[in-house]
């Protein structure tokens, strides 16, 4: 345990940022629960939850390597307390419409994309801000945090909206996200400055977006663990969009939603915590999380009950929170300083950018085909993808075969030092 939270001991900074962190994104799911409860109310149609997918992080795709250049060039804790401060104001309109019954799903549509453009900019900032309250060496650790406080807070909220969106209703429900953001607020604005690691600043002109992609581009290991992860991001994550139509009409109650969303946020923190448990986190261990994500996908497709899907759902999230957490560590701890935002930026878009594109497939399959093969049919890409994709890849370089090659990767202790001659 001592190593596991190596990088927040003694360390003011983080414990303040990560606590409000913390209760704000508690918030945050809370919302996001009773969002997704409201408009299967409104529709009962699975493809109208992968259209709020779409809009929630289609402007993440669109322009979040941008908003990723512009956090390298300006303060990320002054930008962060500007976009939080925005997700209030957005929170506080759907709560204020929603309690005076006038709230309908093209408003719900509306305040989704409005969401996803402040999410855009803020997404690069805030975590990017988290790297500077560590030192260099304790970067990988601070980041598996990160994921683990993001994650951790998924099991309370999804909890909370199943017990109280009965008696409350939804918009008291949403009351409670805009008043949360008080706690990342302060903690923004009552961290001591005079002890962050700011890194140096991208300066103005260039092609810094092109730079980013490039230096992805250039480093074999580096750009098929990108792909790896576009293709397991956009596939292997959308339960969001299945489960709460499988919650009414598999396991007869909505309130099995947020019970199987906190179930899944158990295993997360646990995964979020094994990967900054590690001192170097390797491709083997993001691929084992990624084998572990998709196997559980698979049995969660066939739960029979809301008991069984609360207990597959545990190492559902142990692989996704350990294969995100993997990647975020992979990449923090080898791009420039200057980088960092850009890189952070490309993952983001990468994981929550291909929501909009998996989303919306993930609907359609589940009106159209079976609610079953709306999850099963992307837990068997994601398998296909760190099985098959990953062993092409390597297998191109023609002084490996591509058993040497991926027997290469999976047993370098840091996976980014075998391709570090050829950049």
């Amino acid at each position: 345990m001592p190593s596991t939270f190596r990088s927040i001991h003694g360390n003011t900074n983080a414990k303040l940022f990560f606590g409000g962190l913390l209760l704000s994104n508690v918030g945050t799911w809370i919302q996001f629960t009773a969002v997704a409860i409201l408009v299967d109310r409104l529709t009962g149609k699975a493809t109208a939850i992968g259209i709020l997918s779409a809009l929630q992080f289609g402007p993440l795709l669109l322009m979040g390597a941008w908003a990723g250049v512009i956090s390298d060039r300006v303060d990320r804790r002054r930008m962060a307390i500007l976009t939080q401060s925005l997700l209030a104001v957005q929170g506080i309109t759907l709560a204020t419409l929603d309690i005076a019954g006038v709230l309908t799903i093209g408003w719900i549509y509306v305040l989704t994309l409005m969401l996803g453009v402040i999410s855009a900019f803020d997404n690069p900032a805030r975590r990017g801000f988290v790297i500077e309250l560590v030192p260099e060496e304790q970067i990988g650790n601070v980041v598996s945090l990160n994921t683990a406080v993001m994650t951790g807070s998924r099991i309370f909220g999804p909890a909370i909206t199943a017990m109280l969106i009965g008696p409350l209703g939804t918009g008291w429900l949403f009351s409670l996200n805009a008043v949360s953001f008080v706690a990342i607020l302060g903690s923004l604005l009552l961290v001591d400055t005079s002890k962050l690691y700011p890194p140096p600043k991208l300066a103005k002109g260039g092609t810094p977006v092109r730079d980013a992609l490039r230096y992805v581009y250039s480093s074999p290991t580096l750009f098929t663990t990108f792909v790896v992860f576009v293709v397991v991001s956009t596939f292997g994550f959308n339960y969001s969009i299945s489960v709460p139509r499988m919650a009414s009409e598999i396991w007869n109650s909505e309130n099995w939603y947020g019970w199987v969303l906190t179930s899944i946020s158990v295993g997360s923190l646990a995964g979020s915590l094994a990967t900054a448990s590690r001192p170097r986190v390797t491709i083997r261990w993001m691929a084992g999380n990624g084998l572990l994500l998709g196997i559980s996908g698979l049995v969660l497709a066939w739960a029979p009950s809301g008991w069984a899907a609360l207990a597959v759902s545990v190492p559902l999230g142990f692989g996704g929170a350990g294969f995100i957490a993997s990647m975020n560590a992979i990449t923090q701890e080898s791009c420039p300083p200057d980088m960092r935002g850009r890189i952070l930026a490309l993952t983001a878009i990468a994981f929550l950018g291909s929501y909009p594109i998996g989303g919306p497939i993930t609907g359609l399959v589940g009106d159209n085909i079976g609610l079953e093969w709306s999850l099963a049919y992307g837990a068997i890409i994601s398998l296909v993808a760190v099985f098959s994709l990953v062993w092409w890849a390597l297998g191109t370089r023609p002084h490996q075969t591509r058993f040497d090659a991926l027997r290469s990767l999976l047993g370098t202790s840091n996976p980014l030092a075998a391709s570090a001659d050829e950049r």
